[in-house]
Formats: C-alpha cells, structure tokens, sequence
C-alpha cells in the first residue's frame, strides 16, 4: 500500500474515532450533542500530543517512520 494510501487511512480512522468518542461521551453525559463538536476537538488535541511524545518527534502521526510520509523529504 502506497504511504499516502496508509497516511489517508490513519487520519480517517482516527477521525471516525474521535467522532464516535465524542458522541458516546456526550450520549453517556446526557448534555446536548453540539459538543460532540468540541468534545472531538479535545480528543483530536490529546492523540496529536501524545503521538508527538511517544511517535516520531516533530510530527502528530502514529504511523511507523517508515510509512509516515512526514518522515520523507518530498520533492517539489
């Protein structure tokens, strides 16, 4: 699978969890669902700081080095 294919994969994924973590939480929190919105946001921040930390620094990818195409000069 092509990096971009694994880098497209990876932020969708995480997106889709973010989002039905949110909504859970809010469902769970019995508040009105518009802060979901915000909800995701914070778990969206949490991953990116945390993959920051404990993935390849200077990016917010969990992607293997490897595969991450932020890890790759790109030409222009």
């Amino acid at each position: 699978m092509s990096k971009l294919l694994l880098d497209l994969a990876e932020r969708s994924a995480w997106t889709g969890a973010q989002s039905a973590l949110g909504l859970a939480v809010v469902e769970l929190a019995d508040v009105p669902v518009w802060w979901a919105a915000p909800v995701a946001l914070a778990l969206a921040s949490a991953k990116s700081w945390v993959a920051g930390r404990l993935g390849r620094k200077g990016t917010a990818s969990t992607l293997p080095a490897a595969k991450d195409p932020a890890s790759h000069a790109t030409g222009v």
